[in-house]
C-alpha cells in the first residue's frame, strides 16, 4: 500500500512538473506589420470589414490565425518566429488579390525572426484621388478624382460615390451621423468629382468631425475611401 502511495506522489509531482514546463513556454513575441497599397499609395478600406489569414505550418495547425484591416489598410500581428502564410480571401476587398494558376487566393511566404513590417501590394478597381474635404456654412464639401485601375474583362463600375460625416474617426457606411450619395451613372468626369453633405445637430457638441469619400463598386460588397480628414467646425 505504501510502494501504491509512493508511485501514485511520484507521477502526481511528475504531471504536475511537465504542466509547468508547458505552461513556462515564452508567447508570441515578434511583431508583423503593414498596410494594404497599391504602387505605394495605402489602400483604404471600411474598419474591421475585409479580413485576412495567416497559415503556420508544421506545428499541427491546420486553422489560419484570423485577422482583419484598419480602415487606413494597416495590420498588426504578434507572432512567434518561423514561416508564414499570408492571404485574403477570395472576394475581400475592393481590390483583386493575388490569384494561383487554379483561380485560388496565392500567399505570401512569411518568415518570422524578431519584428518586422510586409507591404501588400494588390490592384485595387478603382483609387480616390487628390481628394480635398472642407467644412463651412453647415455643410461638409468634398472634391475627388477617380482612377480606374482594371480596365479589361474583369473591369466593374461605380455603383455610388459618398460622402460621410462622423464624430468619431470611424467613417463609413456602419459608422456615420449622416451621407450624400452620388449614383455612378451621374458621375459624367472622373476627373472632377463634387458631393457635399449637411452637418446634423451634434449631440454632445463638439467642435470637430471626421469624414472622407468612399466608391462603391458594382458587385463588390467592400468600398474604397480617401485618406480621413478631421475638420473643424
Amino acid at each position: 500500500m505504501k510502494i501504491a502511495c509512493f508511485y501514485i506522489a511520484l507521477l502526481l509531482v511528475m504531471i504536475t512538473g511537465f504542466s509547468c514546463k508547458k505552461d513556462n513556454y515564452s508567447g508570441p513575441g515578434s511583431t508583423l506589420t503593414g498596410r494594404l497599397v497599391y504602387k505605394g499609395d495605402a489602400i483604404n478600406v471600411e474598419y474591421n470589414q475585409v479580413p485576412f489569414e495567416v497559415y503556420q505550418y508544421g506545428f499541427g495547425k491546420t486553422g489560419p490565425i484570423t485577422g482583419t484591416f484598419a480602415q487606413d489598410g494597416s495590420y498588426s500581428l504578434l507572432l512567434f518566429n518561423g514561416d508564414y502564410h499570408f492571404t485574403v480571401p477570395n472576394g475581400q476587398g475592393p481590390f483583386k488579390w493575388k490569384q494561383t494558376a487554379a483561380g485560388t487566393p496565392d500567399t505570401t511566404a512569411i518568415t518570422m525572426s524578431g519584428n518586422q513590417s510586409l507591404d501588400l501590394e494588390v490592384t485595387p478597381y478603382y483609387m480616390v484621388r487628390s481628394a480635398q474635404i472642407t467644412a463651412a456654412s453647415g455643410k461638409v464639401s468634398g472634391s475627388c478624382k477617380i482612377e480606374k485601375i482594371i480596365t479589361d474583362a474583369s473591369a466593374k463600375d461605380i455603383e455610388a460615390v459618398r460622402l460621410y460625416i462622423n464624430k468619431t474617426q470611424f467613417v463609413s457606411g456602419s459608422d456615420n451621423i449622416a451621407l450624400t450619395t452620388i449614383a455612378g451613372s451621374s458621375v459624367t468626369d472622373f476627373n472632377n468629382v463634387n458631393i457635399s453633405v449637411t452637418i446634423p445637430a451634434l449631440v454632445p457638441s463638439q467642435n470637430y468631425i471626421f469624414a472622407r469619400i468612399g466608391i462603391k463598386i458594382a458587385g463588390v460588397e467592400d468600398m474604397i475611401f480617401s485618406p480621413l480628414v478631421k475638420l473643424s467646425l
